[in-house]
């Protein structure tokens, strides 16, 4: 990962010590801004980001450092000012309209706050959707695995609405692994939800890198969140600001507490 200079330093992101190491996806010098004259913000600014495939990575960050930003970019549901957002090697930004639909249909997996699942659709409904929009009927088998494994096979034939929080959540993850993505992009996606269902929701994605080989990527501002993952990457005005691996509850606060004492050192 790339340091902007003068921000906090963390461990190099850049320095895996592993040989075999597949880039899953990079932000090269990432630029996003809204507006323009007076009230042009810039949510990023110049972020480069390497993310290593079969790792579970938690994005953190002060509100307004960027973090929902990065993601929209990296899961092409926003697109980047200027610099360039690669999913392997395929960038993003050169994609036409109809290959950036079919890249995020094929090759990203989504999970957000509120679950994100069409109300009049049942959760068999809703797990299937991708597919049935590609036109492809699902691995059967795969999906029997999953949502056995989630828990939500007695759950199937039932609306959102007669769903809870975390079986609504598990039906979206479910929904996000069907199709086997490249990579799996969630947005606070234990915002919502109680200890309980935040801690099954947190194992599903540890399994999903474990047991399954994906790539998690997640947007969190709760520590015990991040403990979960095999590494944490800070953002600070949409920029990196430092990256540590095998984290704790511990180490995140401590990490978050000296970004935060050397934000208001350098304000």
């Amino acid at each position: 990962m790339t340091r902007d200079s003068g921000e906090y330093s963390g461990e190099s992101r850049s320095a895996t010590t592993d040989p075999t190491a597949r880039l899953a996806a990079r932000a090269i010098d990432v630029v996003r801004e809204y507006g323009s004259g007076a009230s042009r913000v810039r949510a990023l600014d110049g972020l480069s980001i390497d993310l290593f495939a079969r790792r579970f990575t938690a994005i953190m960050g002060a509100s307004g450092s960027g973090k929902s930003t990065f993601l929209h970019c990296l899961a092409g549901l926003d697109q980047a000012t200027s610099g360039r957002i690669l999913l392997g090697e395929t960038d993003l930004g050169r994609l036409d309209d109809a290959s950036l639909t079919a890249t995020r249909r094929d090759r990203i997996g989504f999970v957000f706050q509120d679950g994100n699942l069409l109300p009049h659709l049942t959760a068999a409904e809703n797990i299937d959707l991708g597919a049935s929009l590609a036109g492809h009927r699902p691995d059967r088998a795969w999906r029997s695995e999953l949502v056995e494994r989630l828990g939500i096979s007695d759950r199937l034939r039932h609306l959102p609405s007669q769903l809870s929080g975390g079986q609504r959540q598990r039906v979206a993850v479910a929904r996000a692994l069907l199709g086997r993505p490249d990579l799996i992009v969630a947005d606070e996606p234990t915002g919502a939800l109680d200890s309980v269902s935040s801690r099954s929701l947190l194992e599903m994605f540890r399994a999903c890198v474990d047991d399954y080989g994906q790539t998690v990527v997640m947007v969190t501002h709760d520590p015990a969140a991040a403990a979960v993952t095999d590494e944490v990457i800070l953002l600070k005005d949409g920029r990196a600001a430092g990256v540590f691996r095998t984290p704790t509850h511990e180490t995140v606060l401590e990490r978050v507490g000296e970004l935060a004492s050397h934000a208001e050192q350098t304000a």
